[in-house]
This record gives C-alpha cells, sequence and structure tokens, in this order.
C-alpha cells in the first residue's frame, strides 16, 4: 500500500496565493497542525482557505486541486479537459 502523504495549504484570497505548504506522513500530526492552523486564521479580515488533503504526492495534489497552486505557474486540471480553440 502506498505513503499516504499529508498536505496542509493556506490559501489566500487577498494575496491569491499559497502562504503556507506543510507535508505530513504522520496523520496524526497532520490534524493536530490543521486544527491550529484553521485557529490561527479564523475571524481574520482577510480571507483564508486552510485544507488538509491526503495524497500519493505533491504532483497528484498539484493536479486535483491544481488552483491553489495557479500563482506558482500550475495549470488547471481542468484545462485538459478543455478543448483548444
Amino acid at each position: 500500500m502506498p505513503l499516504t502523504i499529508h498536505y496542509l495549504l493556506v490559501y489566500s484570497y487577498s494575496e491569491q496565493m499559497l502562504i503556507r505548504e506543510v507535508a505530513f506522513t504522520d496523520a496524526g500530526a497532520a490534524t493536530v497542525a490543521y486544527r491550529e492552523a484553521e485557529e490561527e486564521f479564523r475571524g481574520r479580515s482577510d480571507h483564508f482557505e486552510v485544507v488538509l488533503l491526503g495524497a500519493d504526492s505533491r504532483e497528484t495534489i498539484m493536479k486535483t486541486h491544481g488552483h491553489y497552486f495557479a500563482s506558482t505557474g500550475t495549470r488547471d486540471a481542468f484545462e485538459d479537459l478543455l478543448p483548444s480553440l
């Protein structure tokens, strides 16, 4: 069975970029970090999205949740589904 890596991502809508990315191989540590990040960003005037995702690699996360990485030049996964005009 492949190793699941847990990715904690914090996306800033005001900056339109990923401001935090941390990878964990321990699910318990990932859950604690997620809870702490949720608390840290709750109630702030800027809008943030805090997510915890599990996958086999960062590349998979970039494909399935590419919108978080768009500011780094990663293509959105839906681009592959759209015909070129």
